[in-house]
């Protein structure tokens, strides 16, 4: 009795919870028209300016796209793929196909630097196809603001990059057929509802680099149509990873001042920004301080989540044009910098960040077609710092590595899964009761099939605890 009692407690918040997605992803949206782009708009000649070919992962990804975006329901798809799989390529070919079937298209990063690198990149690829874009972000002067405003209202704009500008409300679309959102684990559920406000239940493709575990990836993402680019392009050189302590310390730097003068570049990153006495670990601050006076011919940049946003573009754009050689940072370069000359990533204090996170960072590297190095340095010997170092060492799959994260530190850590709008949950635990799961999405797929809005009397119960669990973390519709 008891387990089975147990076994019922677990079994109904993993209904609430399934429910509750379930109907947020779709509420009525089986029943909405999509805006559908034309079969004749062929990206052939779009795919053809590209100077590699898609590999079998982004062509499976692409063929998942294009299906969608001919059919009628509206697109709700997650793109997932592990740093370099090329994201971006197979939303490029999205928009291509947006704008040949005469609609606009929207693309919104969670930081200015991201946005601007997207611009720049699509500019030079639609350019020469005549398809015109522009960039809207919060330090776009008012003049030109008000001519972009006017220029996309009008339809003239074909592309819109930007950050959360974009979600302004007096940014107005003439056509608008296809919002995509990159790095989504930095956007909320209702940002993501805002965007998509501004057309008639317009096409939406979300990308993550951020590796979910494919089990954990179906439960955040409801019913979100999930796609895996799974393969690396050609060429691409696995990242040599090591974890060593302490003492490997002024090797390790040596080597990095080496790779420097062979006119590379490398990141450091540190846990903290400044020292504390409570947390017995390196900062960013104090490692900065450290390299400049041992290295005084180098030029050494600092980033940090304290500083004015302006001020972080700045270094990191100074990076970007290798007007500095090493960049040491907290972890505001996980997302959002692009430098295919930097080889070394050295990590301070790797036990203190998590599996998927230490991925990410990694991912800086290994850009372009050098070989690239990254550098654990812990000061802990537990099993468990031991345990996920050689995890990294062994192994450069986001997906395993997120799978591995999640048995080791329980999925609500992995992610902060606030951000992701996952209430917490009491009982149920999300990487050992995944049998528990799928029993509860079958028979929540079947309670919204009966009754999609929850309207019926036997559901009331269901609705109530649904609107308690998720709480004001998201606009339910109830």
């Amino acid at each position: 009795p008891v387990l089975e009692s147990r076994y019922r407690l677990i079994f109904e918040e993993l209904l609430i919870l399934q429910t509750g997605l379930f109907y947020m992803k779709h509420g009525a949206s089986d029943v909405k028209k999509g805006v559908r782009f034309a079969k004749e708009a062929d990206v052939e000649p779009f795919l053809s300016s590209f100077p590699f070919q898609l590999t079998a992962g982004q062509a499976r990804c692409w063929h998942e796209i294009e299906r969608d975006l001919e059919s009628a329901r509206p697109m709700n798809r997650l793109i997932q793929g592990d740093v370099g799989s090329g994201k971006t390529a197979i939303a490029q070919l999205a928009m291509y196909k947006a704008v040949k079937s005469g609609y606009q298209a929207a693309m919104m990063a969670p930081t200015e630097l991201l946005a601007k690198q997207h611009y720049a990149n699509l500019k030079k690829s639609f350019d020469s196809f005549g398809i015109r874009t522009a960039l809207l972000s919060s330090s776009t002067k008012t003049a030109e603001r008000r001519l972009l405003l006017e220029a996309l209202a009008s339809g003239e704009i074909n592309i819109l990059l930007g950050t959360h500008a974009i979600l302004q409300p007096d940014v107005v679309f003439a056509r608008p057929g296809l919002f995509i959102t990159d790095e989504q684990h930095r956007f909320g559920v209702n940002q993501r509802e805002v965007l998509q406000a501004k057309g008639e239940n317009p096409n939406v493709l979300v990308m993550t680099a951020t590796p979910i575990p494919r089990t954990l990836a179906v439960i955040l993402y409801g019913d979100l149509d999930i796609s895996v680019i799974d393969t690396l392009p050609a060429g691409r050189k696995p990242i040599r990873t090591f974890l060593r302590d302490q003492n490997a310390r002024p090797k390790i730097y040596d080597f990095v001042e080496a790779q420097i003068r062979q006119g590379r570049q490398a990141y450091v990153v540190a846990p903290l920004i400044e020292e504390s006495e409570s947390i017995d670990c390196r900062s960013a601050q104090e490692i900065y301080e450290e390299l400049r006076a041992r290295y005084p011919r180098l030029r050494i940049g600092l980033v940090h989540g304290a500083m004015k946003q302006q001020e972080k573009d700045a270094v990191m754009e100074a990076f970007q044009r290798r007007d500095l050689d090493m960049l040491v940072s907290t972890v505001v370069i996980e997302v959002g910098i692009d430098v295919s000359n930097a080889t070394v990533m050295v990590i301070e204090n790797c036990e203190r960040f998590g599996l998927a996170q230490l991925h990410q960072l990694r991912g800086r590297v290994g850009r372009g077609r050098w070989q690239s190095y990254c550098f654990l340095i812990t000061q802990s010997q537990s099993e468990l710092a031991q345990k996920r170092g050689e995890i990294m060492q062994s192994s450069s799959d986001g997906f395993f590595i997120a799978e591995e994260d999640m048995k080791l530190r329980g999925p609500g850590d992995i992610f902060g899964t606030r951000q992701h709008g996952i209430p917490e949950l009491n009982v149920a635990d999300l990487a050992k009761h995944l049998k528990i799961m799928e029993h509860a999405r079958q028979e929540a797929k079947k309670i919204l099939a009966e009754d999609p809005l929850l309207q019926k009397e036997e559901n009331a119960e269901l609705k109530r605890r649904i609107t308690k669990l998720f709480g004001e973390d998201m606009s339910l519709n109830l």
